[in-house]
């Protein structure tokens, strides 16, 4: 039997830049030859035959100042075989240029061309303008506040995915929680906005003059902003003290260096789907009181109640704020949706009478917009990527997908009513989604 040498050959590092064909002689004289699709691993079949997924990455809307998709996650959606489409500056308030996703493998594009891809990646909705039926649209919707979206896509036959309404709980949904991870730098940002405005010093400090003590800050609400609220105020030296309707929150509390504020009569006040449930009218004000008697002498008060599909609830009224000591700061991370302080103006930067300074800016991520974006983007790619069927090399729809339709009757962590971040696709809502369709309807 003739032997044959063992050969060891250096591919191509992608599909792009391969040959038609590589051929091969060894010193049998046994000529061998193969195409790049022969090799190329299961794990690229769209690129392996040639396959392009479109996904189009629009510009955001006047004031929203992240992105998408960041370059960097440009090398793993080519690898899984979508082609990008940025429009014309989409990156540029987040300080990704557009010769940075171009250098990455994106194609800069019109905003038509963004809009017509078969899959779209954005944060604000878009509008249905421009989009084609059957689009996969990927965004954050906040579909009980905004059923008129819904209702476009419906009408357009849109599939729409809307990234808020991720089942937070899977295991596999983790990397996917565009709300953790925006809620995280939210509340890292609500901080450092406090510490700016208010006029004293944070950690404590002994100098020749004399010492200095350490700032008092309340932390209301102790969800993944509230914790990153804590450990940040922690880090920069403030006494910390924090509330939640949650019970079982005082040992994360603790964890991260905060004093939890027990109510009396507190339960475990959380739903099935892991947000805070709405509490009675009696109880929300046996909270008020005796969280806003623990602040009525802090420094910094950060707000983060926020119940989901909701308008935030007022955790701090116009009485409580008149006996906060002049010069705290109240800084209001739901201006957008209502706001939890009674005197909140959203957008604006505010001083009453008595000299509280109250912070009501929105979009607080935003005003970290290249990290971010950065998450984001780590966050939907992960997402998408999970979305191609290997053997097809497109992406797929799938009602037996947890994240898209929420987990199954039966298992832990099943929410009657609720469906995953699938809301509508073919012309109707999805029948999962049974509290959504109360609302839209």
């Amino acid at each position: 039997m003739q032997s044959i040498s063992t050969m060891v050959v250096k591919l191509p590092t992608s599909p792009e830049r391969a040959p038609p064909s590589v051929e091969f002689v060894e010193a049998s004289h046994l000529k061998t030859s193969f195409l790049w699709s022969d090799l190329a691993p299961s794990s690229m079949a769209g690129c392996s035959r040639g396959d392009v997924v479109k996904l189009g990455v629009p510009k955001e809307p006047e004031g929203e100042t992240r992105v998408g998709i960041v370059p960097s996650s440009l090398k793993k959606l080519n690898r899984a075989g979508f082609e990008v489409f940025i429009e014309a500056g989409a990156g540029i308030s987040a300080n990704y240029a557009d010769a940075d996703y171009e250098e990455a493998g994106a194609k800069i594009v019109s905003r038509e061309e963004a809009l017509g891809c078969e899959n779209i990646v954005c944060i604000r909705f878009p509008g249905v303008d421009g989009i084609g039926a059957g689009t996969n649209l990927a965004c954050v919707s906040d579909p009980f506040r905004h059923p008129e979206y819904v209702k476009a896509c419906i009408d357009k036959n849109i599939t729409l995915l809307s990234m808020d309404m991720i089942p937070r709980r899977l295991s596999r949904a983790q990397s996917m929680d565009v709300n953790s991870s925006q809620d995280n730098l939210a509340g890292y940002k609500a901080v450092l906005l406090g510490a700016a405005q208010v006029p004293k010093g944070i950690p404590m400090m002994t100098t020749s003059a004399g010492t200095i003590r350490p700032a008092k800050v309340v932390i209301m609400g102790s969800g993944v902003a509230g914790l990153q609220a804590i450990a940040t105020a922690k880090r920069l030296g403030a006494v910390v003290y924090a509330s939640d309707v949650r019970k079982s929150a005082a040992e994360q509390i603790e964890s991260v260096g905060g004093r939890f504020i027990e109510v009396d009569g507190m339960d475990d006040f959380e739903d099935e789907s892991g947000y805070a449930k709405p509490l009675t009218p009696e109880f929300i004000q046996k909270v008020n009181d005796t969280v806003c008697g623990v602040a009525s002498d802090a420094d910094i008060i950060v707000t983060t109640a926020r119940i989901f599909g909701r308008p935030a609830p007022i955790t701090v009224p116009s009485s409580a704020v008149a006996n906060f000591k002049s010069g705290a700061v109240v800084v209001d991370m739901n201006a957008d949706v209502g706001g939890n302080c009674e005197d909140t103006v959203q957008g604006e930067v505010i001083t009453t009478e008595n000299g509280v300074i109250i912070v009501g800016t929105s979009n607080l991520p935003g005003t970290l917009a290249n990290t971010a974006s950065m998450l984001y983007s780590n966050n939907l790619t992960t997402f998408f990527m999970s979305l191609v069927d290997k053997d097809s090399g497109s992406v797929v729809i799938s009602d037996d997908d947890d994240i898209l339709v929420g987990a199954p009757e039966g298992s832990d962590f099943y929410v009657s009513g609720m469906g995953g971040v699938l809301i509508c696709k073919d012309g109707s809502i999805h029948e999962k989604q049974t509290r959504l369709a109360g609302v839209v309807q």
